[in-house]
C-alpha cells in the first residue's frame, strides 16, 4: 500500500481484511487501515528486533494479513517473511514501490534507472553505480543514510555532476518532491520516509583507468619510491585475479595505490586494507578521495593483532608490506583464505624472495607464477603469485 488515506484496496483484498482476525504492519498503516479491520482484530506492530514480531506471528495458529508500503517483493518486507517462514507466505498485493512513485511524480522514465538500498545496508553498491558512472541511480534511504549523507559523500570523492531528487512520504496527501544540487541537498533535512534518485547531469562513460600514474598520489612523507609503480602493480594485480574474486585484501598499502586500483578497476570488489603507519590515515583518505575511489575499509595497526575474522573473508591478498614477519603474514592470510586463496607479493631482495617461497612452501601452497621486472634505474622486483594446493 502507500500513505494514502482511505486506501483503495481491491475487492479480493477487502474480502480477506474481512475474514482475517490477525493483522500486522507498521504504525502508520495501522493509522490508514484501522476502519476497515474487523471487530475483534489482533494487531501486531512491526517493529525491531523483528525476532519478537516473528515470535508473535507464531503464537497465533492462524494466517497473518501483512500491510507493508510499496512493492512487497522490491526490497520489502515480504522477501524478509520467506525467509523467515519458508513456503507459508501464501500471496502478495503490489503497490508501486517508493521509487516508481517519485519517477512518475516527476515524469522521468526509470527504465534504465539502477536501483541499490542503503536501508541498513553497507554502501557497496552505491559506490559501484558510482565508479562504474550510472547514469540514474534510484536509492532507498534510512535516518542513517539520508540524502543529506549520501550527497556529500558523492562531494566528497568528486561525483558531482549529478541532481539529486528527493521524494517525502510518496503516495498520499503530505507528499513532497525536490530537485536540486548537490550542495543543496548537504543543507536540507527531509521529512522521513523519503527515497532520491540521482541522475546525471551529463552522459558520463565509464572508463576504468589502467594504470595510475604514481607521480599523481599524494606520497608518504614526499617519498615518491614507496609507491608500486605503476608497471608493477598492473602486473600484479592482473596477478591477483580480480575478476574472479569477491573479497581483496591489500596488507601494507601505503599510499593505498593497490587498493586504489583494484576497486576503481574492479568495482564489484569488496576491498579491505591494511596499514602499520598512523600516516596510512590521511594517505588513504587523501588519495582515494583524489582517484575517486568510495568504499575502500582501511585498518591502521598491526596486522597481526586486528580481529580478522569478523572481516569479509580474503579471496586474494597482495602483501606490499610485512614489517619482518612475512611468514606470520604468510601463514595468517592463508589460514583465513583456505585451499581457493591467492596471494601475491613484490620482492626486492634475494633473501625476501626466498623467505617468501619458504613461507609458502611452509603452508603447502606453491609458487604458480614467477616474474622479475626493473622500471627506469629501479632495482628490479620479483613479482611472485602463489594459490593452494588442491586436493
Amino acid at each position: 500500500m502507500n500513505d494514502e488515506k482511505s486506501p483503495l484496496f481491491p475487492d479480493e483484498v477487502r474480502r480477506l481484511i474481512a475474514e482475517h482476525r490477525i493483522f500486522s504492519g507498521g504504525r502508520r498503516h495501522r493509522e490508514l487501515v484501522g476502519e476497515l479491520l474487523p471487530e475483534g482484530a489482533v494487531w501486531i506492530d512491526i517493529v525491531v528486533p523483528l525476532s519478537d514480531v516473528y515470535a508473535q506471528y507464531r503464537h497465533y495458529d492462524e494466517p497473518v494479513l501483512v500491510f507493508a508500503s510499496g512493492d512487497p517483493l522490491f526490497f520489502g518486507f515480504t522477501t524478509t517473511l520467506m525467509r523467515e517462514f519458508e513456503g507459508r507466505v501464501t500471496k502478495t498485493f503490489p503497490s508501486f514501490s517508493s521509487l516508481q512513485m517519485l519517477a512518475h511524480a516527476l515524469r522521468l522514465p526509470y527504465h534504465d534507472m539502477r536501483v541499490v538500498s542503503l536501508t541498513g545496508r553497507p554502501w557497496h553498491e552505491f559506490d559501484r553505480a558510482l565508479i562504474e558512472r550510472a547514469h540514474k541511480v534510484g536509492v532507498l534511504t534510512d535516518r542513517k543514510n539520508t540524502p543529506a549523507t549520501i550527497a556529500k559523500r558523492m562531494i566528497d570523492y568528486g561525483y558531482t555532476a549529478y541532481r539529486m531528487h528527493v521524494g517525502v512520504r510518496l503516495g498520499g496527501e503530505r507528499e513532497e518532491t525536490y530537485s536540486l544540487p548537490l550542495e543543496e541537498v548537504i543543507t536540507k533535512d527531509f521529512a522521513h520516509p523519503n527515497c532520491l534518485i540521482i541522475e546525471a547531469v551529463e552522459p558520463q562513460p565509464y572508463d576504468a583507468p589502467l594504470g595510475l600514474k604514481e607521480l599523481d598520489f599524494f606520497p608518504l612523507n614526499g617519498r615518491v619510491n614507496m609507491i608500486t609503480k605503476m608497471p608493477i602493480r598492473l602486473v600484479s594485480l592482473s596477478l591477483l585475479e580480480l575478476e574472479r574474486r569477491r573479497s581483496f585484501w591489500d596488507v601494507g598499502f601505503c599510499t593505498g595505490s593497490v587498493s586504489i586500483e583494484a576497486k576503481l578497476r574492479y568495482p564489484h570488489l569488496t576491498v579491505t586494507a591494511f596499514e602499520v603507519r598512523e600516516e596510512g590515515t590521511e594517505l588513504m583518505e587523501t588519495n582515494s578521495r583524489r582517484f575517486h575511489a568510495p568504499g575502500i575499509d582501511y585498518h591502521i595497526g598491526d596486522f597481526l593483532a586486528q580481529p580478522l575474522e569478523s572481516l569479509p573473508r580474503p579471496e586474494a591478498a597482495f602483501i606490499g608490506g610485512h614489517g619482518g614477519r612475512l611468514p606470520e603474514f604468510v601463514a595468517r592470510l592463508a589460514e583465513l583464505m583456505g585451499k581457493d586463496g591467492i596471494i601475491v607479493f613484490n620482492s626486492v631482495s634475494e633473501e625476501t624472495l626466498q623467505l617468501f617461497r619458504d613461507s609458502i612452501a611452509e603452508i603447502g601452497w606453491a609458487i604458480t607464477y614467477e616474474t622479475r621486472l626493473a622500471v627506469d634505474s629501479h632495482n628490479p622486483i620479483t613479482i611472485l603469485q602463489a594459490k593452494g594446493r588442491r586436493d
